[in-house]
């Protein structure tokens, strides 16, 4: 498994162009106490498998989270988008995170990875997604985009899917306006304003919140505190993602904030005309004390 290293300071960044286009590490050197990593660490076996699924952080294209069923309505037309994710029984994820990147240019602090995808499988439509990585010594920006290879509009999304660690200590703040009720598979019921117990405006912990929701009104900025550490990250996102799924599962180590350019099952309700690119940008902005 060939891995590209960045460094910039005390902060290093191992990219898996072969497991799904994702970041196998993404951590602070040094003896400090902040030292250690900042995205959960693929293990050997996570990186064996070809895919970013067990990963720190992989792409979300062409769109983010689940299609009820396979079944997507777009401009009155039914598609059916085949199943691609173990054990789920809708299409998950898109297509980037289970195929290999090309790596396009990579030097000690910037990479440039690309993924065409031919729309015979999966995704129906073709298309061109580009991950770019830079690194410097305050944290890693990440640009992302999508072109539609078609002759035609087709739906299209983008979206980033970074795991935190986490301890009990751990707070998130971020400013959120509404959040989608889900079923018993994490499907979309109804929106509704955010509720006083996910109301993280002021900040707070994030440990035994249990979530898997896709709220929106985001302003782009969020605030991930690890105070045992004196480590925070400041993550910020363009226009382009204005969505922010947060993934609290129960009984594990880590977190997810994910920006999203949709909401959950809405990637039908988006329009990318024939050859038009939609990109956006997503900032790691790391402090310590």
């Amino acid at each position: 498994m060939q891995l590209l290293s960045l460094q910039a300071g005390r902060l290093s960044v191992d990219l898996a162009p072969e497991a799904g286009g994702s970041i196998a590490r993404f951590a602070v050197l040094g003896e400090a106490n902040s030292a250690g990593d900042v995205l959960r660490p693929a293990t050997e076996a996570a990186l064996a498998s070809g895919t970013g699924k067990d990963s720190g952080c992989y792409p979300l294209v062409p769109f983010s989270n689940r299609i009820a069923n396979g079944k997507l309505l777009f401009g009155g037309e039914q598609i059916d988008v085949p199943l691609n994710w173990p054990g789920v029984r809708h299409p998950m994820h898109g297509d980037g995170w289970s195929h290999a990147w090309t790596v396009g240019r990579h030097d000690g602090r910037s990479v440039e990875l690309i993924y065409e995808h031919n729309g015979l499988s999966g995704w129906p439509f073709r298309y061109r997604a580009r991950q770019t990585f830079v690194l410097d010594e305050a944290g890693l920006v990440t640009g992302m985009s999508i072109e539609n290879l078609e002759d035609r509009d087709v739906p299209a999304g983008l979206g980033l899917h970074p795991y935190f660690p986490r301890d009990a200590e751990t707070e998130l703040t971020c400013r959120l306006r509404g959040v989608w009720e889900t079923d018993a598979e994490v499907l979309p019921l109804k929106h509704v304003p955010v509720p006083p117990a996910w109301d993280f405006s002021s900040g707070r912990r994030v440990a035994g919140l249990g979530l898997d929701h896709c709220f929106d009104g985001w302003d782009g900025h969020a605030t991930i505190a690890w105070p045992r550490r004196g480590m925070r990250l400041e993550l910020s996102a363009t226009e382009a993602f204005r969505h922010l799924v947060i993934y609290v599962p129960d009984g594990q180590t880590f977190f997810c904030i994910e920006p999203v350019s949709h909401a959950n099952g809405a990637v039908g309700k988006t329009r990318l005309a024939a050859g038009a690119t939609f990109a956006g940008e997503i900032a790691f902005r790391l402090s310590f004390s």
